[in-house]
């Protein structure tokens, strides 16, 4: 049985190399020196010495982690995935996590309601974006649904209008029937409810820019009409009604200005 004859403090702070017998054996943290009481003159025999080496491992990777967690807060999975990438060995992921969560330094449940207020007070994402991106973190559904009741309906209902206000200025060069659309679906894409556009229709529809859509139209329309050229007839007509529809344009206005066109 070897016996410590000496224990040395290395030069980066809570670290110390242990001698036993007068050789160099292994290094120990503050914390397994404290928890093993390891001193000048205790004796160390093979499974004591597995242990401590054990100890000082998961110790190492927690210090890691206490780094890797000082400058934001991480999910669990975040925290698997670097001792992953830290090449830390499976047996040692375990007691690495246990020991954050009983610091409270780890908690999914805290992670998930820190998130959806951030995004909430900063953001425009709807419920189900975030609920999106924290399954994506791998948040437990339950802890999802908790954190998203702060979002409430009233709150979810602010943010779509600021939205769709925003919107309905990135797309006011499009014909009036395509901003609707344009912003409907921009609510969809970011989130909301696909119901949430008529809850908020009237707050967020621009006054419509008559003298506006009737040039948008006209340009758009001499354009196509040309492109359909080489069709003769009711074949032209339909071809360009279907592609001034796509566009946006409404089906009575298209017709007007054919008739205008043809006089």
């Amino acid at each position: 049985m070897a016996k410590i004859t000496k224990i040395e403090a290395q030069k980066r702070q809570g670290r110390y190399n242990v001698y036993l017998d007068g050789k160099y054996t292994f290094p120990v943290a503050e914390s397994v020196l404290i928890q093993f009481r390891l001193m000048k003159g205790m004796e160390i025999d093979k499974e004591l010495e597995a242990q401590i080496t054990t100890a000082n491992q998961i110790a190492r990777a927690y210090s890691r982690m206490l780094d890797y967690l000082s400058h934001q807060l991480r999910t669990e999975s975040d925290v698997i995935k670097k001792l992953r990438e830290l090449e830390t060995p499976e047996e040692f992921i375990d007691p690495v996590l246990q020991k954050l969560r009983d610091q409270k330094l780890l908690d999914d449940h805290e992670y998930a309601a820190s998130y959806v207020r951030t995004e909430m007070n900063t953001d425009l994402k709807g419920p189900e974006n975030i609920r999106q991106r924290l399954r994506i973190k791998k948040i437990g559904e339950n802890d999802i649904d908790d954190a998203l009741a702060q979002f409430t309906p009233e709150r979810q209902l602010e943010n779509a209008t600021k939205l769709a206000k925003k919107l309905f200025r990135r797309y006011r060069s499009q014909p009036t029937r395509r901003q609707e659309q344009k912003v409907r679906q921009g609510l969809i894409t970011k989130g909301y409810p696909s119901s949430i556009y008529d809850q908020i229709k009237e707050q967020v529809e621009p006054q419509e820019d008559f003298e506006q859509q009737e040039e948008l139209l006209e340009r758009q329309a001499e354009k196509l009409w040309r492109r359909y050229r080489r069709y003769d007839g009711r074949e032209r007509e339909i071809k360009f009604k279907q592609a001034m529809y796509r566009k946006g344009f409404d089906l009575d206005a298209v017709q007007e200005w054919l008739d205008n066109h043809e006089l």
